[in-house]
This record gives C-alpha cells, structure tokens and sequence, in this order.
C-alpha cells in the first residue's frame, strides 16, 4: 500500500469537507448576529424556537444524500455500475414524499407546528413566518443535501466546498440586505437562508451537466429494497441532526430553571462556539466518507483503516488546540458574547467554555467512528451509537446531572454522554 496516496486523498477530501461545514456553521452564527441586530430579542426567540425543525428538515437531505452516496459509491467500487446507475433515482423519488409533505404543513399547518414549539403572544406570528417559508422551501434543502453527498462522492470535493461556501456568502450577505436596507423582517432572514441550497445546487449542476459526472436522473423501476439500504445506512446522520435541536430544547429547558435568563445567555455563548466546533469534526467525518465507501467497496480494508487512523488522529490533534486555547482564554472569549459586562453571565460561561468542551476527544471518535460503521456498510453500531448519544443517553443523564451538580452538571453532561458513547465505539471495533 502506497501510504502517501492514502495520505493524500484524505488531506484533499477532509480539508475541503471541513471547509465547506465550517461554512454552514459561520453563516447560522451571521443569520444568528442579523436577525439579533435587526429584530431585537424577539426575532432571536423566533428564530430559535424554529431551529429544531430545521434540523428535522437539514437532516432529511443528510439522511437521503449521505445513505444514497454511500450506497452508490460502494457498488460502484465493487465494479457493479448497473445496480449504481439507478440509485440517485431512487433517492431523488423517495425523497419527494417527505419534501411534499414539509411543503403541505408549510403552507397550512405554520400557526400549529410554532405553538407545539413553544411560540405564543407576538412572537407566534414571526415563528410562524419563518416556519411557513422554511418548510415551502424544503424541497430546496433537501436537494442540496442529496447534490453534495453525491458529487462529493463522485470525486468532487472541491466542487462542493465551492457550492457550500458561495451558498453561505449569498445568505450572509442577502441577510443584511432583506433586513436592514429592505426591512423585510422575518420573512427576510428565511428567504435568504432559502437562497443559499438554491445557489448551492446552482453551483453543483456544473458537474452534473458534465460529461464527468457518474450518475443522473433515468428511468427506472422504483426499488424498495435499495430505498430501504439508503434510509438505513442514512439514518444515523438523520438522528444525529435532529438530536442537536432536541439537545437545545432540553439544556434551555434545564438552565432557564437552574440559571434564569443570564443561564440561557451563558448557554447560547457555549453552543455557538461548539457549533463551529462540532462542524470540523462533521466536515472531517462527511470528508472521508467517501473514502471508506470506496475502499470498503473493492475490498482495500489496509487503506480503509489508514484513513481511520488519519482521521482520528488530525481530529485528537485539533481538539487537543481548541481545549487549550479555549481553556486558556475562556474569559476573553466570553467577553466578546458579554457586550453589557455582565458578571454573572461571565462566570458561568467562561466556567461553561473549560466544562463542557472536554467532550471534543469524544465527540470527535464518535462522529468519525459512525460514518465509518456506515460508510462500510456496517449501520447497526452506527445507528446504536447515533440514538445513545442523540436520546438514549444524553436525556437521562443531562436531567440527573443538572438535579445532582446544578450548572456544572449540565455543563458535564455531554462530555460525560459523550464519553460513554466513545467506549461503545471502541468495543464495536474490538468485536468487528
């Protein structure tokens, strides 16, 4: 095995992967930083609540696009192009049901889907406004889900790094625009985020109109049985988007009764660093994805698990940086979240930043050990792992925490679940 290939191809594809994710996770902090600045805490509140159905509708695309790839780029490599040709068909017809049925409750169920969520007085209205144009669009998101995992997959890292980073300028940017100059309100902030998949796919179609690209749109039987592989192998990403929006529901929950409101600000300051955070380590996984589907598929288990080590170590490596840093400048970092100076919300988040972000280690093995399982055609520990760390767990455990330890509980519950979660991992790989 010629280690410097293997080296080289997981530097090409994990660099771009976390490129791109770094993106996403830079331009929810900038639709974050607008629509706060425009709308005052109100449009914040909205905003929030929306979130986790967001991540139903995001992890929908990740689920058909990341189960399809890999599930084409695994029979491609195993020489059986006939069965590969129909597969993005397939995904694209069962992943209409789903995009059809957000568009319905888009445009009649918006007022019902923001009070289940939470929404009520005046800012039920600007919950239901964002909700009504997130869900007609989802059609959008979800193309953009299942365009990057396969163009990814067809050997165009670089392409999809392109599409994601030029999707989030355009929101960043049409954000102000609609806002400020504009004042188009909520309505403004959803029609620009709904602007980034579209320019996304825009940028994307350049290969599938190519003579280079390896899969299209043809006719062919509909197969349940491949739909069934794709969801399966799929599931896990799915689980673990939706996850983050029920993990934001249950720590607001836990810390607005602990901390009041200056709890829930400290809480904000934390996920939103984490969320650029636990966006290298998704850009890491989705990047060698790739690489696992295809030398699991033509059987180059050396090269497969070279790329493992590489993975786990760049991301040891990089979480080791962050700690540091983070717990070295906890309070600096603060500060920048902390215009009013308040005293308060500086101890507990700084406190917050040196507790809860000893789960990277973990959290990295774990994102990257799941899309292993998956990409190898192996979903059963993937989808175990995905379901621990996203309810099975982490719910137990940040409630009897936050009962038992107050803030720090809270604060240690994901690494704690986390932790857990990594000596699973690690006894699926022993067994497998």
């Amino acid at each position: 095995m010629k280690k410097n290939i293997v080296l080289h191809d997981f530097i090409r594809y994990s660099l771009l992967s976390v490129l791109g994710t770094l993106g996403v996770s830079l331009y929810i902090l900038a639709d974050t930083f607008f629509v706060s600045a425009g709308l005052g805490t109100d449009g914040l509140a909205a905003l929030n609540l929306a979130i986790p159905l967001y991540n139903v509708v995001y992890g929908c695309g990740l689920m058909f696009g990341m189960g399809g790839a890999t599930r084409y780029t695994i029979l491609r490599a195993q020489g059986r192009e006939e069965d590969a040709a129909p597969i993005f068909t397939n995904v694209a017809a069962a992943s209409a049901l789903p995009a059809l049925l957000f568009v319905f409750c888009g445009l009649f169920l918006p007022g019902p889907l923001a009070s289940l969520l939470g929404a009520e007085g005046h800012i039920l209205e600007m919950t239901s406004t964002y909700l009504r144009w997130l869900l007609i669009f989802a059609p959008i998101y979800i193309l953009n889900g299942i365009m990057l995992s396969f163009v990814r997959n067809d050997g165009q890292p670089r392409l999809t790094m392109a599409a994601q980073l030029m999707g989030n300028l355009v929101n960043i940017v049409l954000d102000y625009v609609f806002i400020f100059p504009m004042g188009m309100g909520m309505f403004g902030a959803i029609l620009a985020t709904g602007f980034s998949p579209l320019v996304s796919i825009i940028i994307m179609s350049k290969h599938y109109f190519s003579s280079k690209c390896g899969f299209r749109l043809m006719k062919a039987p509909f197969s349940l049985p491949d739909v069934r592989k794709i969801i399966t192998l799929g599931f896990p990403s799915f689980v673990t988007e939706v996850s983050a929006g029920v993990i934001i529901i249950l720590f607001n929950t836990l810390i607005l009764m602990i901390s009041g409101s200056t709890g829930g600000a400290a809480y904000g300051v934390v996920a939103n660093i984490a969320l650029v955070i636990t966006g290298v380590f998704s850009g890491l996984g989705q990047g060698v994805q790739p690489l696992f589907s295809r030398y699991s598929g033509s059987g180059e288990e050396e090269k497969m698990h070279a790329t493992l080590r590489y993975a786990l170590v760049s991301g040891f490596a990089f979480s080791a940086i962050v700690y540091l840093t983070v717990f070295t400048l906890a309070d600096p970092i603060t500060s920048v979240f902390n215009s009013e100076g308040n005293a308060l919300l500086q101890d507990i988040a700084a406190s917050g930043l040196r507790l809860y972000f000893t789960m990277m280690p973990f959290c990295c093995f774990n994102i990257v050990i799941g899309l292993f399982f998956t990409s190898s055609n192996r979903p059963g520990p993937a989808h175990a792992l995905s379901l621990m760390r996203g309810f099975v767990l982490i719910v137990p455990i940040a409630v009897a925490m936050a009962w038992l330890f107050g803030m720090n509980g809270v604060w240690l519950a994901v690494p704690l679940t986390e932790g857990l979660c990594m000596l699973y991992g690690a006894s699926c790989m022993k067994r497998n």
